[in-house]
């Protein structure tokens, strides 16, 4: 999904099938290919002087870095994911105090033990590579896991106990680089650019022709960006209207435009939307 917002900003990467190293065709520009898990540490340290990585993984690495921006996009949709406390759906256990002497997995260790402290509970918190539902309750008595609907740990019967934390998709720079004028242009440049590509995923534009006695009416049905586009026809009494609307209430709208006058009603793609 990353590589597909890239293109739709404007930059076209391409990955070798054995290779990290990403290719630009913007000669100023240069990456590679690393684990989530990875990128803050590596962003710190000047290895690379920005990168796309989660809220969460930058807060396990206690890294210190300039937050560029929020890219909101996840699997879901909705770019936001949750880490939970889960334990069996049948279990006794219903808050974090109740895990006491107890042992819980994750991948997100350190954040999880700081999460554990702040609550004044003792637990042996153990790292997990992977497939961390299917260790309860055989292996561990709960686990600390990622999820966006919850529905991977309904399936391996788990009952959420509470929130550890909520996390997001994050644009991530050097302190350094951003001190540097030509290196922060650039990346504030190709963050304007991604933010624009992630704005026109949530929506569409509508063009239309409709009578000017329908004018006030149609435009008080669209809730749009700012004031629409208003251009006149060969035809005095017509005009033709462009608006940018959420996808979301399309669906609902062209019909009620319909039977309000308009015509040649047209739905578009959009690629960016620089606010």
């Amino acid at each position: 999904m990353t590589f597909e917002i890239f293109r739709q900003a404007g930059y076209n990467i391409t990955v070798g099938s054995r290779s990290y190293v990403m290719k630009f065709d913007d000669d100023t520009l240069e990456g590679w290919l690393f684990r989530a898990q990875e990128i803050s540490r590596y962003v710190e340290s000047g290895i690379v002087d920005a990168g796309i990585t989660g809220h969460d993984w930058v807060l396990e690495n206690n890294s210190k870095v300039k937050y560029v921006s929020d890219m909101l996009y996840a699997k879901s949709g909705t770019g936001k994911v949750r880490w939970v406390l889960a334990v069996p759906e049948h279990s006794k256990m219903k808050k974090p105090q109740d895990l006491e002497g107890k042992r819980v997995a994750t991948e997100l260790v350190q954040y999880t033990r700081k999460y554990f402290k702040k609550h004044q509970v003792n637990v042996d918190v153990e790292f997990s590579w992977g497939a961390t539902e299917v260790k309860v309750p055989d292996v561990v008595d709960a686990i600390v896991d990622v999820t966006e609907t919850g529905s991977s740990l309904r399936a391996h019967r788990l009952r959420i106990i509470d929130t550890v934390l909520e996390s997001n998709t994050k644009f991530i720079a050097n302190k350094d680089a951003w001190k540097d004028d030509w290196k922060r242009k650039k990346i504030e440049d190709l963050n304007l650019l991604i933010q624009g590509a992630l704005a026109a995923r949530t929506k569409v534009g509508l063009k239309m022709n409709l009578p000017k006695s329908s004018l006030a009416m149609i435009s008080d049905m669209i809730p749009a960006m700012k004031s629409p586009t208003i251009s006149p026809l060969n035809d005095e009494d017509w005009v033709a209207l462009e608006y940018m609307v959420d996808k979301t209430i399309v669906r609902e709208i062209i019909p009620a435009l319909k039977k309000a006058g308009a015509r040649d009603i047209i739905e578009y793609q959009l690629s960016k939307v620089i606010k």
